[in-house]
């Protein structure tokens, strides 16, 4: 048989060779690799991330360098008094109203008096809507840090001491410096790899371990404080003799109240309003019911200072590599929590967010507001989610927050003595799921 060969068959001949006669194939022709000397000229012409950072920032105007430095100045370039005016006051009031029982509440989860839970939602706020570039994220106390600062501290020493607080505002500073130095390292990218399965695992789990550790105010008898589910059901059933009908009938009330105002909110857009006055509704109800009938049975939130909060310096250095962990961790939730719900309300209100600006924004209103005795604050998934859907256009509507909690501080906490602590689990758990 006569061999054949290809080794000097052409292109067309060797198609028809391999492929069979009559059908068409594409020849790459070959691409010889640069050799070693042009390969080095290429990569030592491309630039270092170093001196292309610095590039961008010789780039840079001065009104862009005012913009990185106070991200408020982007919405406030382009504010529309007559359109965006009246939506930010709404959304504000809305939201602020929202913020001050749920405020007292996380305060008390926490393990600390109520007033610092307005103190948490008054500075914080302020200063996050300068330095913050989400437009409609609410910042300040929140369920799950309430809940971490209450089981480590407790761990250290007794709730009922000075030390404790002190403690508690400490990590506030620990946290904003921990998140400033994440934005300035850069490491806001981590968000990316969080989905939104997490996410929404975390927040209902959250919800549950909160409910249950405050459900000794809706039950009439104490429960053990812990982060975890078994052991709090333990504790739950084992003091199930101690129960105690009037704070029960009480918080079932609220609670009814609330999923009813909850639902309408949901399915009537005319009735938006009902989702956000839920808390305050239930407190209202409350506190004019301990007034009228004073029930011995019924315990209440008692006497909260009148007034702004003092600038003051943390205190409480030498327990600062025992609180390390905790700080670390509360860091997290931030980024999990406020940094995630920032990046989906700027994609749906079509503006661009910055994980790192977010981050140095965030750090900043901790660090500040520890100064004026707050604990840490972080952005709400609930409270984000009333201020978007009330129709917040900027960060305007973060202030009027700020300056409703101001005005409560001011001329309001006479009247917040007699609120029914049954009202704390209730508010807690609503006020940690959007």
């Amino acid at each position: 048989m006569e061999k054949s060969s290809f080794a000097s068959a052409s292109s067309g001949e060797l198609t028809a060779a391999v492929y069979g006669a009559g059908r068409p194939v594409r020849v790459i022709p070959l691409r010889h690799p640069l050799d070693a000397a042009v390969r080095e000229a290429a990569a030592s012409s491309s630039p270092s991330p170093l001196s292309a950072a610095m590039e961008r920032a010789r780039a840079m105007g001065p009104w862009e360098w005012a913009e990185a430095a106070l991200p408020c100045l982007a919405w406030m370039r382009s504010y529309r008094w007559k359109e965006d005016f009246q939506a930010d006051l709404a959304a504000g009031i809305t939201v602020g109203v929202m913020l001050v029982p749920q405020a007292m509440s996380y305060a008390k989860l926490a393990g600390l008096h109520p007033i610092y839970g307005l103190y948490t939602g008054f500075v914080p706020l302020f200063v996050y809507a300068i330095f913050g570039s989400s437009r409609q994220l609410a910042v300040g106390p929140v369920a799950l840090v309430s809940l971490l600062v209450s089981n480590v501290l407790g761990g250290i020493v007794n709730s009922s001491s000075e030390l404790y607080t002190e403690l508690a505002i400490l990590l506030a500073f620990m946290v904003g410096i921990l998140e400033c130095l994440m934005a300035l390292l850069r490491l806001g990218w981590l968000i990316r790899f969080i989905s939104h399965s997490v996410i929404s695992g975390f927040t209902t789990a959250s919800a549950i371990v909160i409910g249950l550790s405050q459900i000794k105010y809706f039950l009439g008898y104490s429960v053990t404080r812990s982060s975890k589910i078994i052991p709090l059901i333990e504790s739950i059933i084992a003091g199930i003799d101690q129960f105690s009908w009037p704070p029960f009938v009480m918080g079932s009330a609220f609670l009814v109240i609330l999923l009813i105002m909850k639902k309408l909110g949901k399915t009537n857009k005319k009735l938006r309003f009902l989702r956000a006055s839920g808390p305050l509704t239930a407190v209202v109800l409350g506190t004019l019911f301990v007034k009228i009938f004073r029930p011995t049975a019924i315990s209440v939130v008692g006497e909260i200072p009148q007034g702004l909060p003092s600038f003051s310096i943390p205190r409480g250095f030498e327990h600062l590599m025992s609180l390390m962990p905790t700080a670390i961790l509360i860091t997290g939730v931030a980024i999990l929590e406020s940094v995630g719900i920032a990046k989906a309300l700027a994609a749906k209100n079509g503006y661009e967010l910055d994980s790192n600006k977010e981050l140095f924004g965030l750090g900043l209103s901790n660090i500040c507001g520890s100064f004026f005795s707050a604990y840490p604050a972080t952005g709400s998934f609930s409270r984000s989610a009333v201020n978007h859907e009330s129709g917040a256009k900027t960060g305007l509507s973060g202030i009027i927050m700020g300056i409703i909690i101001c005005s409560a501080l001011l001329f309001m906490t006479p009247l917040f003595t007699d609120i029914p602590q049954a009202r704390l689990p209730v508010c807690c758990s609503f006020g940690s799921t959007p």
